[in-house]
């Protein structure tokens, strides 16, 4: 199967965000994925499967941390033959 990417953001509701939004990040580093934190959402790629597993246990690790809700937003882009974060963004970075 091809790569794909799955970006997501966590938006937990408590006091102070930031610390619980680091918690969802941790996942995502600890998971091996290559990925890139952006100012609003992180950005995975890889199989489809591991990357939602990945989203819902950064959900899950902002509730772990205080927040007394969690709204998590998820895109997908899948491409035949595959896409990565590079196709995306290449030509900004030259």
């Amino acid at each position: 199967m091809s790569d794909i990417t799955v970006s997501f953001q966590v938006i937990p509701i408590c006091q102070d965000p930031y610390p619980v939004v680091d918690k969802a990040i941790e996942v995502v580093q600890r998971s091996g994925v290559k990925y890139e934190v952006g100012p609003h959402e992180t950005t995975m790629e890889g199989e489809l499967e591991q990357l939602l597993e990945i989203v819902k246990a950064g959900h899950r690790a902002c509730l772990e941390a205080g927040a007394e809700r969690v709204i998590t937003f998820v895109k997908i882009v899948d491409v035949v033959g595959g896409t990565t974060i590079a196709d995306k963004v290449a030509k900004y970075r030259e």
